[in-house]
């Protein structure tokens, strides 16, 4: 089975951007050209692996064969670590340190059970692989020698109850896979984040995975009814009924584990019938606080809409709500906040929310301004992450953060992180644009995330570490969570701790001796190392 490329980071990949956006990178933040080319697949070589035969036999053995172990350069480089801007940028500037040993490809929860037997038996620490999409160091283990544990071949539907309308699946299931398969028998999930092309049904649950779509559908820990766990110490199962009082919950443990408990084998979540149809609108608001009020009103007495967010003025003006027009109108016109409002089911119920919700946005101070902006962002609802490729290529810096919080504290959230980032970056040299939106709404608060896009600086990834320290700073200090949506990894894992508390980390290491006493699953993410 070929290794697939998630064309996030290849700068093969990515398109060239338009006049208009790189005068305005050049104009507005003296974004320079680079004046080195990153490097390709093919420029880098990584150290030759530690696993040493006996090691790679135990492992070939476990998964039934010798290919379905891979040693060779492409394999590891393109295991190496996630998504993030910092990780990209080390790849393109050959910094492989964090390559792991192997990548090994289970097809059954018996085989994934004897690989972690053989990895405990040779030292070797696990790293579970799904679509390689974590934005937080979610791949970046504190272990040299460890293995990619690669879940693309368990990648079935198992099971399929229309009358409960739940699913069972594997978890190396790619989201539109999995949406394919259900299509085919008349349901959906419903989970559309913006990694939806790339990333799986297992990282999804690993990372409490929240999608565009979660107004209307939930996130995914929401949806999850039931999971399956191996562990070096055997086998957990969870979630025998929709709801239960039988003690604490167990899928609680699970759920945004990140891998540092146990690999999720199979995972049971509720379905919903295919919507009839779709339909997306923009609204537009005078300022980010009257927008945000409208959505608040809408998320506390409803009518709820399945998609509901809202870019601040910065956001708006510059377009990234619809990325294939940035940069296209700098101009009044495009003044103000710019609100997304989508609405999917049955014909009946879907006009008769469109309706309900006008009533609520209008009395709110919105203005409709029709279907194409919301159509657009439909459209390109999955293009950031290339556009962000296009960017690194010119010499701009590009990340984005994302928190959640109460709603009585998010004006004084939005302000922290925006001036934080703002002051931080300006006083190294290179100001930023910091743009931000509502991406998830709830009855008692929502989620906001930032996109920050600077001039590189001399050594990008360093440049960015006091930022990203000071936005983390700034969200526990305002009241907001360290992560809504991105999870925890090694990027957020300090501030966790502060989150979580002392005894709330101590029950937590507790568990993890329990299930991995060898302390082998994704050492240092989620949970510093003892």
């Amino acid at each position: 089975m070929d290794m697939l490329w998630n064309g996030w980071g290849d700068p093969a990949k990515a398109a060239p951007l338009p006049e208009s956006v790189t005068g305005l990178l050049r104009d507005l933040l003296g974004v320079k050209p680079r004046t080195t080319p990153a490097l390709g697949l093919e420029d880098i070589r990584p150290p030759a692996t530690t696993a040493g035969p006996s090691a790679l036999e135990a492992l070939a053995e476990a998964v039934g064969g010798a290919e379905h172990v891979r040693t060779d350069d492409e394999s590891r480089i393109r295991h190496t670590r996630g998504k993030s801007t910092p990780d990209l940028l080390r790849i393109r500037a050959g910094d492989i340190t964090d390559v792991p040993q192997a990548v090994v490809l289970p097809g059954s929860h018996d085989e994934v059970l004897a690989v972690l037997r053989a990895c405990a038996a040779h030292g070797l620490a696990v790293v579970p692989f799904g679509g390689g999409t974590s934005v937080v160091g979610g791949l970046a283990p504190q272990r040299s020698a460890f293995i990619a544990l690669d879940l693309r071949r368990m990648n079935g539907l198992l099971d399929l109850d229309p009358v409960s309308r739940t699913v069972v699946l594997q978890p190396g299931l790619r989201a539109p896979e999995a949406e394919a398969l259900l299509a085919e028998r008349g349901f959906t999930l419903g989970h559309f984040p913006q990694s939806f092309e790339w990333a799986t049904i297992g990282g999804f649950a690993a990372a409490r995975s929240s999608g565009q779509a979660s107004a209307g559908y939930g996130r995914f820990d929401e949806m999850v009814l039931g999971l399956t766990l191996a562990t070096p110490e055997g086998t957990l199962e969870t979630g025998r009924a929709p709801r239960s009082a039988a003690g604490p919950d167990l899928r609680q443990l699970i759920l945004g584990s990140e891998g540092a408990f146990g690999i999720i084998t199979s995972v049971t979540v509720r379905i919903r019938p295919l919507p009839e149809t779709r339909v997306y609108e923009g609204w537009r608001f005078a300022s980010f606080e009257e927008g945000a009020a409208a959505l608040r009103r809408l998320a506390q007495d409803g009518p709820r809409p399945t998609v509901l967010r809202l870019s601040d003025e910065t956001e708006t003006l510059i377009g990234l709500a619809q990325p294939e027009s940035i940069g296209g109108d700098l101009s009044q016109s495009a003044a103000g906040c710019l609100a997304i409002a989508g609405y999917e089911g049955t014909a009946e119920d879907t006009a008769q929310r469109r309706q309900q919700a006008a009533a609520v946005l209008s009395a709110c101070g919105g203005t409709l301004v029709g279907a194409e902006p919301g159509e657009r962002w439909a459209h390109g609802r999955f293009s950031a992450p290339y556009l962000r490729d296009a960017l690194l290529d010119v010499g701009a810096f590009a990340e984005t953060l994302e928190t959640a919080a109460f709603w009585s504290r998010i004006p004084d959230l939005y302000s922290a992180v925006r001036t934080a980032l703002t002051d931080t970056l300006t006083e190294a040299g290179t100001p930023p644009l910091v743009m931000c939106h509502i991406s998830h709404v709830y009855e008692n608060g929502a989620s906001l995330y930032f996109t920050v896009v600077s001039a590189q600086g001399e050594d990008p990834v360093a440049h960015w570490e006091p930022a990203k320290h000071a936005a983390n700073e700034a969200v526990l200090a305002a009241g907001g969570t360290i992560s809504h949506h991105h999870g925890v990894g090694t990027d957020h894992r300090d501030w966790y701790v502060r989150e979580a508390g002392r005894l709330g980390i101590s029950a937590l290491r507790a568990v993890k001796r329990r299930l991995d006493p060898e302390g082998l699953l994704n050492p240092g993410v989620l949970l510093p190392t003892d």
